[in-house]
């Protein structure tokens, strides 16, 4: 399809200081594409939640956008432990990050919940021991 713009990145699972790199050079390329400020907040937002994540839990991953002219869809893909207990780990507040990312200022247990509250759809699919799959989308 001509109409849908592709982005792939690798979010580095090492430094905290390089995540949401991801989420940044999205953010700019929809700014420049004129997007709404709203929806590029929440996609933002969402993104991000779902970079930290996967530095914090699963030492780094895959993000796949694709920018439609009705919706964004973002994929984050990783290998890390997966998620035993989906429906817990959509729970507010829970976490399962270790004290010194918390002590860092991560970890609170709002990345699920903020991606779910920030996107239009989203499905999150884990194998234990595999790594987690899950899919936003935001429509525009």
């Amino acid at each position: 399809m001509a109409d849908v713009l592709r982005l792939h990145f690798t979010v580095d699972g090492e430094d905290f200081t390089s995540a949401g790199e991801a989420s940044a050079q999205v953010k700019k390329k929809l700014r420049q594409m004129g997007y709404d400020p709203e929806l590029i907040r929440r996609v933002s937002i969402a993104m991000y939640e779902g970079e930290i994540n996967m530095v914090i839990h699963a030492g780094g991953g895959e993000a796949d956008i694709c920018i439609y002219p009705d919706k964004i869809e973002i994929l984050l893909s990783d290998k890390g432990p997966g998620i035993a207990d989906i429906a817990l780990a959509m729970r507010a507040g829970y976490s399962t990050a270790p004290e010194t990312v918390r002590n860092l200022g991560f970890g609170a247990g709002m990345g699920l919940p903020n991606m779910k509250r920030y996107s239009d759809f989203m499905n999150v699919e884990s194998v234990v021991g595999e790594g987690t799959k899950v899919t936003m989308i935001i429509n525009t």
